[in-house]
């Protein structure tokens, strides 16, 4: 939903600024997805698509990129209320290997700085997770790909409010990071788990951030458009658990996550409203 200019200045609130670091290959598709669950939230939010200075986007058409994407160098002096990190197609790469792993640092230690609460995704949190508290992540024997069921740990949080106690969330990864490498003086709480597909969810009260492990911002044909990507390349790649029904990949997917999505991420927002101050330039002064 993108609120009419008019309708805007009549409100009298200030915007949220969010910031997207999109590290996806398909980044109008993720991009899309995101925007979707921010702008159901009835708070006005201004979203800021931001990019690696030097990594060149090979899966995005560059007029997209340069018309709508600004490089992190070029923000790194501005505030922001909120700010996302993707997923990234380079899980089973070591962390270090990664291109752009020098400039992503240098991105997460100033989120703490510039920005009032981070949202981390897959790859995005695992990489957080291992620049702030040193976790590692493991490879998996085979791919988690799927939907699967994840339990409510802590009702009483406010970014699980309105949650069930149990739900469903799309996994796509090959690798993942476990319940005991969490450092037991980092202060972080898992939020949510499965028995399947391990940790999902969890808060990092230090850092102001959130870890989502999963991809609950997936819309109803994600898997389905991976799943008959990686059969036409020929790539070996296992059926979605719990996915198409009755397991037959030539029927439509249920969406069972799509109500817990609009939930998590209006969760988010509600509280960035609650507790980051008016006057964004004291954002960082602690």
């Amino acid at each position: 939903m993108v609120m009419r200019e008019a309708d805007a200045v009549r409100q009298d609130i200030r915007p949220l600024r969010i910031g997207l670091l999109n590290l996806m290959p398909n980044k109008i598709k993720t991009e899309t997805q995101i925007a979707r669950l921010l702008g159901a939230t009835p708070l006005q939010v201004e979203l800021t698509l931001v990019k690696m200075t030097n990594h060149v986007a090979r899966n995005t058409p560059s007029e997209h990129i340069i018309s709508f994407y600004r490089d992190w160098e070029d923000i790194r002096s501005e505030r922001f209320d909120g700010f996302i990190v993707t997923g990234a197609p380079v899980e089973t790469m070591p962390f270090e290997q990664v291109t752009y792993w020098g400039e992503l640092r240098h991105i997460f230690d100033w989120t703490q700085t510039h920005v009032h609460s981070s949202f981390n995704i897959c790859w995005g949190a695992q990489a957080a997770v291992h620049h702030f508290h040193g976790m590692p992540k493991y490879h998996l024997s085979e791919k988690a790909f799927g939907v699967y069921r994840h339990r409510n740990l802590a009702p009483a949080s406010p970014y699980l409010r309105g949650f069930s106690d149990d739900f469903s969330i799309p996994v796509s990864r090959w690798t993942e990071v476990r319940r005991e490498d969490i450092p037991a003086d980092s202060g972080m709480r898992v939020l949510m788990e499965s028995d399947e597909a391990g940790l999902c969810l969890l808060d990092d009260p230090v850092h102001r951030a959130l870890h989502m492990f999963n991809h609950i911002e997936y819309d109803s044909h994600s898997l389905s458009d991976e799943y008959f990507r990686d059969l036409a390349a020929k790539r070996p790649i296992a059926t979605p658990h719990n996915y198409f029904p009755k397991d037959d990949p030539g029927r439509q997917p249920d969406n069972r996550w799509r109500s817990h999505a609009h939930l998590l991420f209006g969760n988010w927002i509600n509280q960035l409203y609650q507790t980051a101050p008016f006057d964004i330039s004291k954002i960082g002064n602690r």
